[in-house]
């Protein structure tokens, strides 16, 4: 998990910041909430959650898939890893 030391810095802070943006939705729904206000919340974590799912999967294809030093069968091995994930995610 080499690519995910590397910018684990980058990746604390997305996570801090989708922290920060459910708190604030929290806290929105203990008061009176504005539907619309909690719409662009949810849309703004939404997004915030794809942009780390991208940066992850695009680290983790280049580093995983990438190497040159992977079997046939390793690599399919890995493609069908990465594929559940998708699907799951895509649910």
């Amino acid at each position: 998990m080499s690519h995910t030391i590397s910018g684990k810095k980058k990746l604390l802070s997305r996570v801090r910041r989708i922290k920060g943006q459910a708190i604030a939705i929290e806290s929105s729904l203990e008061e009176d909430p504005d539907c619309m206000a909690i719409l662009q919340q949810v849309a703004a974590i939404k997004g915030a959650v794809n942009g780390l799912m991208k940066e992850v999967l695009e680290d983790h294809l280049r580093e995983h898939l990438g190497a040159e030093d992977m079997t046939k069968e390793e690599r399919l091995e890995e493609v069908e890893d990465v594929i559940s994930i998708l699907k799951s995610y895509l649910k």
